[in-house]
């Protein structure tokens, strides 16, 4: 079954507040779709509530508590099947790695990471048995790429990477594709505003010094791309026939990841007579 024929979709979005995931909402309704997006502070989408009617179901929702995902996740199937899953919802700190609490290592997972996961496999099910549907993971060039003073973000986003990448394969033969959005920096309010760790001044003049100094000074040249814009390829790419496994948004994300990926190589190929040394003698 090919849901990008479908006259009209139902489409359920984390994070739907503000940023990427806010223009992405107001997208969807604009397309004539039904949406239930979760926040956790539902006055936030108060306007487009009146605007759209029942088109909008408003959901508050902490992605990071377990228990409360699969009562919101049948509510929403009750409705209407969902179509489309975008796990949206996610955020980050800044630091270097002995800088952070341990509430900052668990609460980076838990939102980057295991949330994704959980809603992803409350909507498993359905999809399979449907044999139709898209999940769309918003990642990061941080899921292909490393960056002193991330290193919690990155360990979310790479392992959000290789959960995808393995449920895309289990999932395809259902007619359910998995993407993974890569975005470089997005001109949002997030952005603007993130989190530090408390500082260690042993770090002050390393790398991870320096590059936290560049975000705590950033303005907008930091932070080249339109969240509308990005918002419109990930419509664009959910409705499409057989959406990729992964799509770079940015001429950042594209240069952070095409160095990422060409590093790695070279370095695997050098290593290529040390990695055949190890097998048993014939």
């Amino acid at each position: 079954m090919d849901i990008s024929a479908f006259m009209s979709r139902h489409w359920f979005l984390t994070g739907a507040s503000s940023g990427i995931g806010r223009h992405l909402a107001e997208i969807i309704l604009a397309s004539g779709d039904d949406l239930t997006a979760t926040v956790r502070r539902p006055e936030t989408l108060d306007d487009l509530a009146a605007r759209y009617g029942d088109q909008l179901v408003v959901e508050r929702l902490d992605v990071t508590v377990k228990g409360d995902i699969a009562p919101v996740v049948q509510r929403a199937e009750a409705r209407r099947p969902v179509d489309v899953l975008v796990n949206n919802a996610g955020g980050g700190i800044i630091g270097a790695t002995e800088e952070f609490s341990d509430a900052d290592i668990e609460g980076q997972i838990s939102l980057n990471l295991l949330a994704p996961v959980h809603v992803t496999r409350a909507f498993i099910p359905a999809m399979r048995t449907r044999r139709a549907g898209r999940i769309i993971q918003i990642s990061s060039a941080s899921g292909q790429g490393s960056l002193p003073t991330s290193s919690l973000y990155h360990a979310a986003k790479w392992g959000l990477e290789g959960f995808s990448e393995c449920l895309r394969q289990e999932l395809e033969g259902f007619g359910v594709f998995v993407t993974l959005i890569e975005p470089g920096g997005a001109r949002t309010s997030s952005s603007r505003n993130l989190q530090y760790a408390l500082a260690n001044p042993a770090y002050q003049d390393t790398p991870a010094g320096q590059i936290r100094a560049m975000f705590e000074n950033a303005g907008d040249e930091l932070y080249t791309l339109d969240p509308q814009k990005i918002a419109h390829r990930i419509f664009d790419t959910a409705t499409s026939e057989k959406p990729p496994l992964r799509v770079a948004l940015g001429g950042d994300a594209f240069g952070v990841i095409q160095a990422a990926l060409k590093g790695r190589l070279s370095a695997l190929e050098a290593q290529e007579s040390l990695a055949r040394s190890v097998a048993f003698d014939s």
